[in-house]
């Protein structure tokens, strides 16, 4: 009866070994599981933060975007006329003016430059006070359609060009006044290559869809060169505008082509810097700050 109780009772320490074994074993495996899940989510993350640095990457180092819009270049002429001071001739090598202390890069405007409009053109609503005296010359400023020029804002600026002291009125003889309607001595008209190529071309003149011309009453400017000036004029814009204007008004008062005086010195506006500065300094005006006629030897 002993013997039998023995064994039972070593049958039952046996169980509850094995019972505890069972035990540690789950709980060692539940261990290794929950290690396991805690490594998965670490490499988890480790990759994600990986393709969050790669797409940062890539979306921040590119500035490229937009940076091949230009503007259209300028032609190899100048201004226009059949004459090429500061706004003439077909020929490729022009030299606007302008004087020394002027920045050195013009800046082309951002209208864009179109080759055809409609072939009407509006007169600026824009009246000014005479400027000058001696002879008040009236004149108007038009621009044609679908060039996407302010009539108002182009007279504004013709009107500044001609009433500047360094312009046509230091002489004492020649005024100018802005009108937008009766009587008028000339016009100054902003038009398009094609435009100013049929008006010029009337009256003989080769524009070839590059230069300005002067035409009975009437000063043709062209769209490309209004707003993008020269490649052979190192000014702003604004200047290389004076030059047209100056030298276009100044046929229409009387004066002729002049040379270079001399290596250094500033090129008169009434020279045809289209064809070179001959060692002249580029200068977009007639006179100089204290009223001395900026003059070379005259030419054909």
């Amino acid at each position: 009866m002993r013997h039998a109780n023995n064994r039972r009772a070593g049958r039952a320490s046996h169980v509850a070994r094995l019972s505890r074994r069972a035990a540690l074993r789950k709980r060692a495996a539940a261990r290794r599981r929950r290690l396991l899940g805690v490594a998965a989510l670490a490499v988890l993350a480790g990759l994600a933060l990986a393709v969050l640095g790669a797409v940062r990457w890539q979306g921040g180092g590119s500035s490229s975007s937009a940076a091949g819009q230009g503007v259209v270049e300028p032609g190899a002429a100048e201004q226009g006329a059949a004459d090429r001071g500061g706004g003439s001739s077909p020929s490729p090598s022009p030299s606007p003016s302008m004087s020394p202390s002027m920045s050195p890069s013009p800046k082309a405007s951002t209208h864009r430059v179109v080759k055809s409009g409609t072939g009407e053109f509006s007169t600026a609503a824009a009246n000014g006070g005479p400027v000058g005296t001696g002879t008040i010359r009236r004149y108007s400023v038009q621009v044609e359609g679908g060039t996407g020029i302010p009539a108002a804002e182009a007279a504004k600026e013709i009107a500044g060009v001609l009433g500047d002291r360094r312009g046509w009125t230091a002489n004492g003889r020649d005024g100018f006044q802005l009108v937008s309607s009766g009587p008028r001595d000339f016009e100054v008209k902003i038009a398009t290559p094609d435009t100013v190529d049929r008006i010029c071309g009337a009256a003989g003149l080769h524009t070839r869809g590059e230069v300005n011309c002067n035409v009975g009453d009437q000063v043709i400017v062209n769209l490309k060169r209004w707003l993008t000036g020269s490649p052979q004029f190192p000014g702003p814009l604004h200047e290389y505008r004076a030059l047209i204007i100056n030298h276009e008004v100044g046929h229409r008062i009387g004066h002729g082509h002049e040379g270079c005086p001399g290596p250094g010195r500033p090129a008169p506006a009434m020279m045809q810097q289209i064809d070179g500065l001959h060692g002249c300094e580029a200068n977009a005006w007639p006179y100089d700050e204290k009223g001395v006629y900026l003059q070379g030897p005259g030419v054909p």
